[in-house]
């Protein structure tokens, strides 16, 4: 059956995970809401060890999104029994990583964040985070090959439920744990990252129903747990390393963005943790229509119909662009109640909200770049992604600290540095696409 890339299917692919991306930053909007109300302090330091804790993880996300676009291509050759086969593969490998980071987190953590954090207090509360949610590792890395399955068959209404479900799930976990609310121990900023460890461990056990009942298992031999194939690891690590090395530097570099923050004051990160919260949510789409946009190209290559990538590529601008110019449109309505949502100091809101308008602009400049590099990575030329990737970071970094320490600009002015990493970006990704040989690549 020839895989349909029309506007109707992007959206039938894109929509339930925007639906299930919005659950997870409500889970976001939420911690920040709460952690905000309960002190600057406590909002500072989530936004440090929420980034920290996601640039570790972002080496299971990596891997996820490799064996998507390994099980996009065998779905677009029609080779389903080969989808299972590197589902067990993955998970065999996930398992394995995700023990590994979690002694990383708790062994690590707290010594990497003394060295490199200015506030004690920042940085206690950090620890006190950290030490909790890096539990929550042990089932974020099996969700993700979860997710990578799903949208790699192009499957995607399940990520919107379960996302749902554990949005439900932090928030009410979230509410009780850091106020003591319900007869629950008050636990502060230790209740959030508890209450998100919760979350995760239920959305696995949603996930494992979901596919022992819903899920044809046979046609795509699901959990057969055949015995290590060295070759399908090689093709499974070929597509999938580069993109862990590249989706670390990239969380990374934006925890270092937070670090030069931090050493400008506790107001102007608390300010970046607000502005981050929001900015994710407007990005919502974007990243939706990408993964949409990465699953159709890998498929379509599968089918052989290389000609197909690049309107694919365009039809997802357009739909991603529309979708962030509507978000955009909306919070410029009342900026100061999107801030609101956050803290009630009104000090607080008058100076986020500058940065707030910085970030609108950028936004509608991300569905190109994003959409463009994810067309990249679907292609299965993961690794000129990741070179992409580095040159890009390094531009962004050098454009952060230039702000930062060569023009001492403000917390807004500092936030110009998103429009140097999108525009690095785009133009990185259409020259590959325009002139690299990617049509005959194989996963």
């Amino acid at each position: 059956m020839r895989i349909q890339t029309d506007y109707k299917n992007i959206w039938k692919i894109a929509y339930p995970i925007i639906i299930g991306s919005v659950a997870q930053n409500i889970i976001a909007l939420t911690d920040t809401a709460f952690l905000g109300h309960l002190s600057e302090i406590a909002l500072g330091a989530a936004a440090i060890a929420t980034i920290f804790y996601f640039a570790v993880v972002m080496l299971g996300w990596g891997f996820g999104l490799g064996t998507q676009i390994v099980i996009a291509r065998r779905y677009g050759e029609g080779n389903y029994a080969r989808i299972g086969k590197t589902f067990d593969h993955a998970f065999y490998f996930l398992l394995i990583l995700a023990l590994v980071l979690l002694g990383f987190m708790l062994i690590q953590a707290p010594a990497i964040l003394k060295g490199i954090v200015k506030s004690n207090a920042i940085f206690h509360a950090s620890t006190d985070y950290i030490s909790v949610r890096a539990w929550g590792i042990l089932f974020a890395c099996v969700n993700l090959l979860f997710r990578a399955f799903y949208i790699g068959i192009a499957k995607t209404k399940v990520i919107s439920w379960s996302t749902a479900f554990m949005a439900v799930i932090n928030i009410f976990f979230d509410y009780a744990l850091i106020f003591g609310k319900f007869g629950m121990p008050e636990m502060g900023i230790k209740g959030a990252a508890l209450a998100s460890v919760i979350a995760e461990a239920c959305v696995l056990v949603f996930f494992l129903l979901f596919t022992f009942r819903k899920t044809p298992m046979r046609k795509y031999k699901l959990f057969s747990f055949p015995k290590i194939d060295k070759e399908l690891y090689v093709r499974l690590l070929k597509v999938s390393f580069p993109m862990m090395i590249q989706n670390f530097l990239a969380l990374s570099c934006w925890f270092v963005f937070f670090l030069f923050v931090e050493k400008m004051g506790e107001r102007e990160l608390a300010i970046s943790n607000i502005i981050r919260s929001i900015y994710v949510l407007i990005m919502v789409p974007v990243w939706a229509f990408a993964s949409a946009a990465n699953t159709l190209v890998s498929q379509v290559l599968g089918e052989g119909e290389s000609n197909e990538v690049i309107p694919i590529i365009f039809r997802t601008i357009k739909l991603s662009f529309l979708a962030v110019f509507a978000l955009v449109g909306i919070s410029m309505i009342s900026p100061e109640l999107v801030i609101s949502i956050y803290t009630e100091e009104v000090g607080l809101i008058a100076a986020t909200k500058p940065v707030l308008y910085v970030i609108f602009g950028a936004a509608l400049l991300f569905p190109i770049g994003i959409t463009l590099f994810q067309g990249v990575s679907g292609t299965g030329n993961t690794f000129h992604a990741m070179l992409i990737e580095i040159v890009v970071l390094a531009c962004y970094l050098g454009g952060v600290y230039t702000l930062i320490e060569v023009f001492k600009l403000s917390i807004s002015g500092v936030w110009i540095s998103e429009y140097f990493y999108v525009v690095f970006l785009a133009c990185g990704s259409w020259l590959y696409l325009r002139f690299a040989n990617w049509k005959g690549s194989k996963v």
